[in-house]
């Protein structure tokens, strides 16, 4: 299960995001980046964000270690902004925190060079995960200390918002022609031969018991939470096998790849 912290304090809005997450002060000292259960996208939301960050940090991506932020609404009275003060005393109870780093950047392809592996890696967990969210307008990655972070999962596995068709999509295409790193040549070949054998049922296990009961309850055609849980771990089991046979990638040149990975510092030579 997730670590459970209480917030202390709000302290900002962060209006980048379409849910208007906000960073508050927890007591255990510790900022976090929190996304509430009020916001209008719901609770599926979170429940995605802790699947797949769970599973990304299982296959070796780096992600912001993820909490169950306890929210008092009483800490929303204060507010004097009304948006952000509806949102939470809508909130009270279990939310989600993911923490907060420092000084990070925002993903620029033009600032960052990705290697052609790790490129790779990111595109097939995307697939995986069906994440339609970490496009070249909202690469939804960070540079943080030197490397590159995930961030921001909430709108993969479009599936569970409609369960009865979740087998369909479990066989269904990824369109990366919009992805993020899709200019730095991904070896989505190499990423499948080495993290499609670490997706087992076991290890998708472990990141849907991770999600708290009360994100569960009540979903229809589901007798409890362990039931949805159960249905996640079949979905992205089966997607996984086959998943890099279906990845539609642009078929360009990626002069990108020349470079070292990392920051770019100058033009390679003959630029």
């Amino acid at each position: 299960m997730l670590a459970e912290v209480a917030v202390t304090r709000y302290v900002t809005p962060l209006r980048e995001g379409g849910s208007l997450p906000g960073l508050v002060e927890a007591d255990d000292l510790a900022p976090y980046v929190m996304k509430f259960t009020g916001a209008g996208q719901g609770r599926k939301t979170l429940v995605a964000e802790v699947i797949c960050g769970r599973l990304a940090r299982r296959l070796g991506f780096r992600v912001p270690d993820l909490v169950a932020l306890d929210l008092d609404p009483v800490i929303g009275l204060g507010e004097p902004d009304p948006e952000v003060q509806e949102l939470l005393k809508a909130s009270g109870g279990t939310n989600l925190g993911m923490r907060f780093l420092p000084r990070a950047l925002g993903f620029d392809p033009l600032a960052y060079t990705v290697d052609p592996l790790e490129a790779g890696r990111i595109v097939w967990f995307d697939a995986l995960i069906n994440n339609v969210d970490r496009s070249w307008r909202n690469p939804n990655m960070l540079v943080w200390q030197g490397d590159l972070w995930l961030i921001d999962h909430g709108a993969s596995m479009i599936w569970h918002h409609n369960w009865r068709g979740a087998a369909a999509w479990a066989g269904k295409a990824y369109d990366a022609g919009d992805h993020a790193l899709a200019p730095f040549g991904p070896d989505v070949a190499a990423a499948a031969t080495a993290l499609a054998p670490l997706v087992t049922a076991e290890t998708l296990a472990d990141a849907a018991a991770a999600v708290p009961d009360v994100w569960l309850v009540d979903e229809p055609g589901f007798d409890g939470p362990d039931a949805v849980r159960r249905a996640y771990v079949e979905t992205l089991l089966e997607r996984a096998a086959t998943i890099h046979e279906r990845i539609a990638l642009p078929e360009r040149a990626a002069s990108s790849t020349r470079r070292t990975p990392g920051w770019v510092t100058e033009e390679p030579a003959g630029e």
